[in-house]
């Protein structure tokens, strides 16, 4: 009988969704499910279970999708971003329009200087088509170093050298806006 019998086909463990899990979750060993999957099927930056409880969530996550350090808010947001991209974090002028935007989404990034109608000045386009890596209206953490209130209206880009050059600091000359673009903008 066992000759007729195929041999099973090798598995590795990867850890999966238990159930849907919103962005900015913080993960509890309840949201996560070990599945045995066969080898080539598991994702490229794969973590053991013990570290992935207390990360937080970048992007939502279906019911058994795969979880990989690319869907988690820290160094592994960056994966597949071009050499030296680095993630900017941005305070926009309206907090209540991060609400617009999700983690993958394109947004060109501008800067107003003007002080209100007296004293009008141009817009002045700072990034273009900058992937948004977090927000905190998607359920975002604080964390140990930023309390709730310093987190509203704050994003994550993932720019490259110039436009981090220009977007770092650029809250404190100007206030921030975002526009949303599509994938084929820059």
């Amino acid at each position: 009988m066992q000759q007729l019998t195929p041999a099973p086909d090798a598995t590795v463990s990867a850890w999966a969704a238990a159930r849907d899990l919103p962005a900015g979750r913080v993960l509890a060993t309840s949201d996560l499910v070990a599945v045995q999957i066969p080898p080539g099927v598991r994702p490229g930056g794969t973590l053991d279970h013990t570290v992935l409880e207390g990360k937080q969530l970048a992007v939502a996550l279906r019911k058994g999708q795969l979880l990989a350090d690319t869907q988690l808010v820290g160094p592994g947001l960056l994966a597949g971003s071009p050499p030296g991209a680095a993630a900017v974090p941005l305070r926009m002028a309206d907090p209540a329009s991060i609400q617009l935007v999700s983690p993958g989404q394109l947004i060109n990034v501008v800067m107003t200087s003007g002080s209100g109608p007296e004293q009008a000045a141009p817009s002045q386009l700072l990034a273009s088509a900058v992937p948004v890596l977090w927000t905190s209206a998607r359920g975002g953490r604080a964390g140990q170093w930023l309390d709730t209130a310093e987190t509203d209206g704050l994003i994550v880009v993932a720019a490259n050298p110039d436009q981090a050059g220009r977007l770092a600091g650029a809250s404190t000359q100007g206030k921030l806006f975002f526009v949303l673009v599509g994938s084929g903008t820059g």
